[in-house]
């Protein structure tokens, strides 16, 4: 493992993976599954991410490329690794064994959680997906309804349809229907991923300030309509970063009340540490930093882009 002192921008919390390559973390997921798994069964993994590539670059039929700048291929690829590593961890230790497919389906919710910011061909009443964030994840699990047929899982698109709102607001975790407890705890997996792996990012502030709050603007989280009038959320990217820190408090109450503590699963794969964690609780702590001095000069780090490392899709 490298050393994490010299941890990159375009790579993971352990400083191993690039996530701004999606042929990378492809290949890190894979040795994942074939360590749990067999070998041969790691081959129906390739066409998601290929799928992927596709669609988040507008080489996906019907569909524009990515075009929110927080919500983009590199958080897809750190929540993708996230997910792996808390099903390895999950089956290890967890009282009820997921089945090969079931790892991948985990896997295939990761990949297309945030599917329903991108556009349509045809959608000509939005300027950005990021005007999609209230609906995203429904917009999400209806592609993941059409999508997991086309790669063999028929019989879980509903199911997959319904754990996708593990990962967002739309639907209270206590509300979304789950026909079995391991599917539920698929998606506790699934939407503690989400939460661990955008947070321990190594520019998650920066990426904060300079590209979260614009999509809150175009999104109408940052300001909402009301009866009553506009109401102020965020007055602008430095009031979300001065927020951050009470969002962490309540990011925290959800991993480990609604989402059932399983971002600890993490422990079980690192072999006793929980790397996102410790990540977060920088962030989190250089924030309150930051709202002490009352300066966003200190956010010096310069997230990648995500044409950056990308190559062609090669798994062996």
């Amino acid at each position: 493992m490298a050393a994490l002192i010299n941890r990159r921008s375009d790579y993971d919390v352990t400083n191993s993976v690039r996530t701004t390559d999606v042929a990378a973390v492809a290949q890190e997921v894979r040795n994942l599954y074939v360590d749990l798994y067999r070998k041969s069964g790691a081959d129906s993994l390739e066409q998601p991410f290929r799928d992927f590539e596709a669609l988040y670059s507008g080489e996906y039929p019907g569909y524009r490329a990515c075009d929110t700048g927080y919500h983009d291929v590199q958080h897809v690829m750190d929540v993708t690794l996230a997910m792996a590593r808390l099903l390895d961890g999950y089956q290890r230790v967890g009282r009820e064994p997921l089945n090969e497919r079931l790892f991948r389906l985990g896997v295939v919710l990761a990949l297309y959680h945030d599917c329903g910011y991108i556009r349509r061909s045809n959608d000509t009443r939005h300027r950005n997906g990021a005007e999609y964030t209230l609906t995203h994840v429904t917009r999400s699990a209806r592609f993941l309804r059409s999508y997991l047929p086309v790669i063999g899982m028929a019989d879980l698109a509903a199911v997959g349809a319904e754990l996708v709102h593990f990962t967002g607001y739309e639907t209270p975790v206590e509300r979304i229907r789950v026909e079995q407890p391991v599917h539920r705890v698929l998606g506790n997996l699934l939407g503690s991923a989400d939460i661990i792996a955008q947070m321990a990012d190594r520019c998650y502030l920066e990426k904060c300030y300079d590209r979260l709050f614009p999509e809150f603007l175009l999104g109408g989280i940052a300001r909402r309509k009301t009866s009553e009038g506009e109401q102020v959320i965020f007055e602008s990217a430095a009031d979300l970063i001065a927020k951050t820190p009470g969002f962490y408090k309540g990011a925290a109450k959800r991993l480990d009340v609604a989402l059932e503590g399983a971002y600890r699963y993490a422990e079980n794969h690192f072999g006793g540490r929980n790397h996102y964690m410790e990540a977060v609780e920088k962030n989190i702590n250089y924030a309150r930093v930051m709202n002490s001095d009352g300066k966003n000069s200190i956010l010096r780090r310069r997230p990648p882009n995500d044409a950056a490392g990308t190559r062609q899709l090669v798994l062996v």
